[in-house]
């Protein structure tokens, strides 16, 4: 079980890192309009990829 959720920390980190990685201006201006976002949209999104995420991981 320790193994898989490394593994799976080290996936989330490699696919957070690629935008900056690529795209360092489309990520700053991505940042940047998520930042003007009111609490509830935010949550909003948070809480959609939550479900995906839970989806995925259940399928």
């Amino acid at each position: 079980m320790p193994d898989a959720l490394v593994m799976a920390l080290g996936l989330v980190l490699i696919i957070e890192g690629l935008l900056p990685f690529v795209a360092p201006g489309l990520w700053r201006e991505s940042l940047a309009r998520l930042a003007r976002l009111q609490d509830g949209q935010i949550r909003f999104v948070a809480l959609g990829a939550i479900l995906i995420g839970l989806l995925l991981i259940l399928v």
